[in-house]
């Protein structure tokens, strides 16, 4: 029963890790280009998310 506790942990930290690296990306690129370019970035960085979020759940089956 801990091995599941301790599974849900680091799914939990991995996940928190990669939404932080991806809004400090989003964030950065939205103070250093235009509106448009934000969007573009942020648009990709969203689907990066999900990709990863997608593969996490498959790894930690």
């Amino acid at each position: 029963m801990a091995n599941g506790r301790f599974m849900s942990v680091v799914k939990g930290v991995a996940f928190g890790m990669a939404t932080g690296i991806a809004a400090g990306y989003v964030g950065k690129k939205m103070m250093d280009e235009g509106k448009h370019a934000m969007r573009k970035k942020a648009n990709r960085a969203i689907d990066t998310m999900e990709n990863i979020a997608s593969t996490a759940k498959y790894i930690f089956r």
